[in-house]
């Protein structure tokens, strides 16, 4: 619930399937701390929209006309973009092997479109704060399907700075794992975690656990 001194998030609904566009919009609208700006049916759309609305977090479909939603996030949260905004990707898992690329360009996370309104929600409030939403159980099976067509890198001087403890932390959250399961594994305290985790991110000068992610499997750090 919003004071009046709270401004609500700001969202843009973009998606070429207008019920599926109608259905978010309804739900993100009847929250009383978000707010959409705005709905689209294509990426451009989106990228000009976002351009004048100025939205905190914009709900991205994958497969869209005219321009798709990984050129899309590229083009609003990807590297060297001046006015960053938060992307959060909805895909199915027919379209999972985009989701990849999507998080490679940018997007602050994912969810199914299938899933309950109440993650729908989380996922946008999660965004909004800017940390990362990855579902561990998507993350396991959607990035761990395609790890074969991700290229390692090898390991770099960047690899070397993270002390052993820190890898393995890292292979955790590439493994999808949340701070409560990898306390849990390492047997040490979620605060413990979240600092390994702000090391982690630091050191490989990462923005966030997508990209940690993205970084770990691109070097070859998980199969």
């Amino acid at each position: 619930m919003t004071t009046p001194d709270e401004v609500p998030i700001r969202v843009l609904v973009c998606d070429d399937q207008a019920l599926i566009r109608t259905g978010f919009a309804t739900i993100i609208d009847a929250q009383p701390d978000l707010e959409v700006v705005g709905e689209c049916g294509d990426g451009r759309a989106a990228v000009d929209l976002a351009g004048k609305l100025h939205p905190d977090v914009v709900v991205m479909d994958v497969r869209m006309p005219v321009l798709d939603g990984i050129e899309a996030t590229r083009l609003l949260a990807g590297a060297g973009v001046e006015h960053l905004v938060k992307v959060l990707v909805v895909t199915t898992f027919n379209l999972d092997e985009y989701v990849y690329e999507a998080l490679r360009a940018g997007a602050s996370g994912f969810l199914l479109k299938d899933a309950p309104p109440a993650q729908l929600l989380h996922g946008i409030r999660t965004v909004a704060t800017g940390a990362a939403l990855l579902a561990p159980e998507v993350t396991r099976q959607l990035v761990g399907r395609y790890a074969s067509r991700i290229r390692p890198t090898g390991h770099t001087p960047d690899d070397a700075a993270l002390t052993p403890r820190e890898l393995e932390v890292l292979r955790l959250i590439a493994d999808g794992r949340s701070n409560s399961e990898i306390a849990a594994t390492l047997v040490i305290s979620q605060e413990t975690v979240k600092t390994y985790v702000s090391r982690i991110l630091t050191k490989l000068d990462l923005r966030d656990r997508v990209q940690a992610v993205v970084y770990a499997y691109r070097r070859g750090l998980v199969t």
